[in-house]
């Protein structure tokens, strides 16, 4: 499975050391997640997001970029694909507007048996947005799906609200495909900076 980082922080702080130096480093990790790599970070509230199917520590941009991120929300994602070809389009973190989410688990048996039940459950409005083959991705749009129907995504919701629906988001996954003997692997990052 996949490795994520999140950081959070009231001052502006770089984060270099814990996605390349320490001994638990995020790239560190990629040596076994090696299926590609995504940073983003927001600067005056807007994300900024780059992400590359390679093996972070044998890819320049990944160490540049992380001597350089210097902010108050981190989120970075190592990929170890379980579902979806390796492409730039299936690597975390996923964002839209000013949301960036990143998973770690497995929906067994997405591709054949649950992506199109759960890509139903996306608002027609985003479903235009899924240009990947993971269930991440798709797992993302459901969030976000949900949290429209509180109110429009460019309105500010609150750690709460983003938390009851984030739960509900991933009961509702579990209910759908969590039939068959091997579990439903749901561990996410979601953040709007």
């Amino acid at each position: 499975m996949c490795r994520l980082f999140g950081f959070r922080s009231v001052l502006q702080s770089r984060v270099h050391r814990s996605l390349v130096a320490a001994d638990n480093a995020l790239g560190q990790q990629s040596v076994r997640h090696q299926d590609g790599w995504g940073v983003a970070y927001y600067v005056d509230g807007a994300p900024h997001l780059t992400k590359s199917p390679t093996h972070a520590l044998s890819d320049a941009i990944f160490h540049r970029l992380s001597g350089v991120v210097s902010s108050e929300t981190v989120l970075a994602h190592v990929r170890n694909a379980t579902q979806g070809t390796n492409t730039v389009l299936n690597c975390h973190p996923f964002q839209h507007g000013r949301w960036v989410f990143a998973h770690n688990g497995d929906i067994p048996g997405f591709a054949d048996r649950w992506r199109k039940p759960l890509v139903a459950e996306v608002a027609p409005r985003f479903r235009r947005y899924i240009l990947g083959d993971t269930d991440s991705e798709v797992l993302f749009f459901v969030f976000l799906s949900r949290l429209h129907e509180r109110g429009p995504l460019a309105r500010s919701h609150d750690a709460d609200e983003v938390l009851e629906t984030l739960d509900d988001t991933m009961r509702l996954v579990r209910a759908m495909c969590e039939t068959g003997p091997d579990p439903v692997l749901l561990t996410c990052v979601v953040t709007d900076g």
